[in-house]
């Protein structure tokens, strides 16, 4: 599976969800090279070293994957994104289906 960059629509509905820029300091690089390149190891399975150039340095989006982490902005993105694609009507949720497995564990390890 490739990873295809978003169009300008998906990322200007984000913006509130990013984080601010700092005002001093050197500037941060720009959100939008940093995502792409971090989505791209994400759905492609890449090393974080093999990412396209376009995208950046590979230590940047190396460090800020687990910064936008910390910070819960991944969990902000998911759901904003769906009821973005609601209102579109291109995406619906009417039901979730979660599949899962119970094994019982014996006492001692043996089976």
């Amino acid at each position: 599976m490739g990873f295809q960059e978003r169009t300008d629509e998906p990322w200007a509905f984000l913006a509130p969800l990013r984080p601010p820029r700092v005002q001093t300091g050197r500037p941060r690089v720009d959100d939008r090279k940093v995502l792409n390149g971090i989505l791209d190891v994400r759905v492609t399975g890449c090393r974080w070293c093999d990412r396209p150039r376009p995208y950046g340095a590979d230590p940047t989006a190396w460090r800020r994957f687990p910064e936008l982490q910390e910070k819960r902005i991944w969990h902000q993105i998911l759901p904003a994104l769906l009821d973005w694609g609601d209102t579109l009507g291109k995406v619906k949720v009417e039901a979730v289906a979660v599949d899962s497995t119970l094994v019982e564990a014996k006492k001692g390890g043996k089976g």
